[in-house]
């Protein structure tokens, strides 16, 4: 059976991931002088106001503003041609205290879930880093744009942009790449010397030629002109980009997004352990595919539901993974929280190019036989 999968990816420069970024930047610093704060801090941005929302509980008194404005410097918005920079645009604070209703439920000896929800785990043994094909593939690209920009190769790039890749599967193989889109913000330059150096130093670098055919498809800024972007051409929120965050569309997804939140918020925790597992279930060959679904209720520190799908790829009977994982892992918030150590501050640098697959976090282990 064939059919196309298609996956995206958008720059640190991108209005959603901007506020992605500052969110988890505030949560970072929290955690860096308050390992126990409460921190649900929603961002929203424009052309001339970042917009600082949520609630707080901690110790900690944190200068949301001035993090604010060093991401968007590092992120590169410094020249006003941008017509948004770090040290012109208005940053408003609408922050209140955690509901101790809420926390009446969190804080207890046995931790209760910090909200009702879903949560969805997934890997594949298609890529070494037990993504899908098309995902890495996107990232990748993005990877290359923030390279030839860092390395001066490509100094016209600004900020902003979009990557995507569409690959054919058969019998859930990935066979090639029909279509490439890159769209990225630019200073005012010639379009056609910028479609073949986006071509030549940015998709022949990364997209292995195994995967190309002569009629894959490249769409490069394909409307033309891209000058105007950022949030001068978009407003941005947290949370908007939540597959992007995940599995480029290959799993489900149960709708709560990740960045600003601390880690008894379950939308997180929750999402990185079923990573965890699933990653797992596949590493040690007990399957091809997995995915991994929780579902907790407010307050209560045991799941509501644990569901395992393997796609009819499992190795092993499905009742051994399912008694395996019992006894593997131990679900609950708290020990959840305990074993991927999070606490720490390791937040904003997952808050840009996706969550998943990336070396260095501890969802992110192989467990080793006999742990």
């Amino acid at each position: 059976m064939k059919k196309l999968m298609t996956s995206e990816m958008v720059l640190k420069g991108h209005p959603d991931k901007i506020c992605d970024q500052i969110a988890d930047a505030i949560l970072d610093d929290y955690l860096k002088h308050d390992c126990n704060a409460k921190v649900a801090i929603e961002v929203a941005i424009s052309y001339k106001k970042v917009f600082i929302l949520g609630e707080v509980s901690s110790t900690y008194s944190c200068d949301m503003e001035t993090i604010a404005r060093n991401v968007i410097k590092e992120i590169g918005y410094t020249k006003k041609e941008y017509g948004f920079t770090y040290d012109t645009v208005e940053v408003e604070l609408n922050v209140n205290e955690q509901s101790k209703d809420i926390s009446m439920g969190v804080e207890k000896e046995d931790m209760g879930a910090g909200d009702q929800g879903m949560m969805f785990g997934y890997a594949t043994d298609e890529t070494k880093e037990y993504m899908p094909l098309s995902y890495v593939l996107a990232r990748n690209l993005a990877y290359q744009v923030e390279k030839v920009k860092k390395d001066h190769i490509l100094p016209y790039l600004r900020p902003d942009g979009k990557m995507q890749v569409t690959v054919l599967y058969e019998d859930d193989v990935p066979v090639y790449v029909t279509d490439i889109v890159v769209s990225l913000q630019h200073d005012e330059i010639d379009i056609e010397k910028l479609r073949r150096d986006v071509k030549e130093k940015i998709i022949d670098v990364v997209i292995p030629k195994e995967y190309l055919r002569e009629d894959t498809v490249y769409h490069i800024n394909a409307t033309g002109r891209f000058v105007i972007g950022g949030p001068v051409g978009d407003t941005g929120l947290t949370g908007r980009k939540i597959i992007v965050d995940t599995y480029g569309g290959f799993a489900h997804h149960g709708g709560g997004s990740f960045s600003g939140k601390d880690a008894s918020k379950v939308d997180r925790t929750g999402a990185y352990f079923a990573r965890f597992v699933a990653k797992n279930i596949v590493a040690r060959g007990f399957a091809k595919r997995c995915e991994v679904a929780l579902s907790y209720a407010i307050g209560v520190s045991h799941p509501t539901s644990i569901r395992i799908d393997t796609f009819h790829t499992e190795t092993i009977p499905l009742e051994e993974i399912e008694a395996w994982v019992v006894e593997e892992f131990d679900f609950r918030p708290k020990q959840m929280i305990e074993r991927l150590k999070l606490k720490e501050p390791i937040y904003q640098s997952l808050s840009y190019y996706g969550h998943f697959g990336k070396e260095g976090y501890t969802f992110e282990e192989i467990i080793k036989e006999g742990e």
